[in-house]
C-alpha cells in the first residue's frame, strides 16, 4: 500500500510539473506563462522531496517559486507596453518541424528500448540532508563557498554598473 502510494505521488507531481511546463509554453498570454511555471517549479519541488533531496526541495520553492517568478511576474507586471507585445509564433515549415521530431523521438525511443537499464535497490529510509550539506560548506567546502559569494558580489556590481545611465 505504501509502494502505491509513492507511484501514485510521483505521478501526481510528474504531471503538475509537466502540465505546468505545457502551459507555460504553449500559452499566448505571458502572464499566464508565468504563473504556469510556478505550478512547474512546484513539480519538481515535490520531486526532489521524493528523491529525499529536501535541500533541493527547499532550495526550489525559496529561489525559484519565491525569488525567481516574483522577479518573473514584476518584470511582466512593470513593463511598458506590454499590451503590443505579440506572443504568436510565426511557423515557416511545420512539416520540416513535425519530422525532425518524429526522427527524434524515434531515436529517443530505440535507444529507451536497446540500453540495459540496472536494476537499482530500494531507496534507503528518508533522512534529511540539509545538517550534512551545511556541515560540508562550514567545514571542507568553506573557502569555495565564499569564493562564490565574492565572485556573486562582483556579478551584481558589474550588473548594476551596466544597467546605470549615464547623467550628462
Amino acid at each position: 500500500m505504501e509502494a502505491l502510494f509513492h507511484v501514485a505521488t510521483f505521478y501526481v507531481f510528474a504531471a503538475f510539473a509537466l502540465a505546468g511546463a505545457a502551459i507555460s509554453a504553449f500559452s499566448r498570454r505571458l502572464v499566464y506563462c508565468v504563473f504556469a511555471l510556478l505550478l512547474t517549479f512546484l513539480g519538481v519541488a515535490g520531486l526532489y522531496v521524493l528523491l529525499s533531496a529536501d535541500f533541493l526541495a527547499a532550495v526550489q520553492v525559496l529561489l525559484y517559486a519565491g525569488g525567481i517568478l516574483v522577479l518573473l511576474i514584476f518584470g511582466v507586471m512593470l513593463t511598458h507596453e506590454i499590451a503590443d507585445v505579440s506572443t504568436e509564433a510565426n511557423f515557416t515549415d511545420i512539416k520540416f518541424g513535425a519530422v525532425i521530431s518524429g526522427i527524434l523521438w524515434l531515436l529517443l525511443v530505440v535507444y529507451i528500448c536497446k540500453v540495459p537499464w540496472a536494476v537499482l535497490d530500494p531507496l534507503p529510509p528518508y533522512a534529511p540532508t540539509t545538517r550534512a550539506i551545511g556541515l560540508q560548506f562550514l567545514g571542507d567546502y568553506l573557502v569555495p563557498f565564499e569564493y562564490s559569494s565574492f565572485v556573486l558580489l562582483l556579478v551584481v556590481l558589474g550588473a548594476a554598473t551596466l544597467a546605470r545611465k549615464e547623467v550628462d
